[in-house]
């Protein structure tokens, strides 16, 4: 059942023995089924074609706002707004009451892919709060009167841990 090669005169010529055999147990006689090509060029193969590496698919960048250094913070200037900030805390955290008037104290600075802002609501300290992620898709990274936590700590750019005062 495999394929025997035979070199005559210049030519491979190859002849599968299963065929062989089926036509000798029909009673004819043994046909081969040659396949011819000049020596040194390759025969053809019975597998799906051979293709050159494949050509890389250009794909836009997932992001369509500002890259920010993660070196250090800036201002993120509008991405996100400070609305956008305290909209994810109403929505994610319960830090928040409902109905409270919340004062932004710092506006976001950004670093990287993470933001960092300070916002107030009366009678209590001041929030701090590090968000991730493009306006559309902003992500609560944490929020408190210290947010050094292990988060933070291990995935926040140098930027957002420098405000954070997160020791070096």
């Amino acid at each position: 059942m495999g394929v025997a090669r035979v070199t005559l005169s210049g030519y491979i010529l190859e002849q599968d023995r299963f065929h062989r055999a089926a036509y000798s147990s029909c009673g004819g006689r043994p046909q081969p089924l040659p396949l011819a090509s000049p020596q040194g060029t390759r025969p053809p193969t019975l597998g799906p074609p051979t293709l050159g590496p494949p050509t890389p698919t250009l794909r836009p960048p997932t992001t369509t706002g500002p890259v920010f250094s993660e070196a250090f913070a800036v201002g993120c200037n509008g991405y996100p707004t400070a609305d956008q900030v305290v909209g994810v805390l109403r929505r994610t955290s319960g830090l928040l009451p409902a109905r409270a008037s919340v004062t932004v104290l710092a506006q976001p600075q950004c670093s990287g892919q993470r933001q960092f802002t300070v916002v107030s609501v009366p009678d209590r300290e001041p929030l701090q709060v590090v968000t991730k992620g493009a306006p559309a898709a902003l992500q609560l990274v944490t929020a408190g009167t210290d947010v050094f936590s292990i988060p933070v700590r291990t995935q926040a750019p140098q930027g957002i841990r420098s405000l954070a005062r997160c020791p070096a």
